[in-house]
């Protein structure tokens, strides 16, 4: 499994931002995929998640009612869109995919997107 995540870029608080992530080879085996963050100097965080096929859903505290996270099984993306932004979502974002049953730790992913960089100014 390939992911490609993009969206990411500088926004001034209480903006929004809509992250992509596009999957590709061997999509089909995707169970779950899940958003992450990690800020300076921080460990890497669950934002959220969502699996594939009955598109449950989970948030982090931080972000409940600000951010929603769905997916598009015709274009194999999934979305973060990101409202009501502050500075402290600053980081880079990971999209990740996992081929079996994941929940919130990192390590129960195995497939990586490349960051993309979220600022968000006050």
């Amino acid at each position: 499994v390939q992911l490609q995540a993009s969206g990411g870029g500088l926004v001034q608080a209480g903006g929004s931002l809509r992250l992509s992530c596009a999957a590709s080879e061997g999509t089909s085996s995707i169970y779950v995929m899940g958003w992450f963050r990690q800020a300076p100097g921080k460990e890497r965080e669950i934002v959220a998640r969502i699996t594939w096929s009955g598109g449950d859903t989970y948030y982090t505290d931080a972000v409940k009612g600000r951010f929603f996270i769905s997916r598009n099984f015709a274009k194999n993306t999934v979305y973060l869109q990101m409202n009501s932004l502050k500075p402290e979502d600053t980081a880079v974002y990971y999209c990740a995919a996992s081929t079996r049953i994941a929940f919130i730790r990192a390590s129960d992913y195995v497939y990586w997107g490349q960051g993309t960089l979220v600022t968000v100014s006050s």
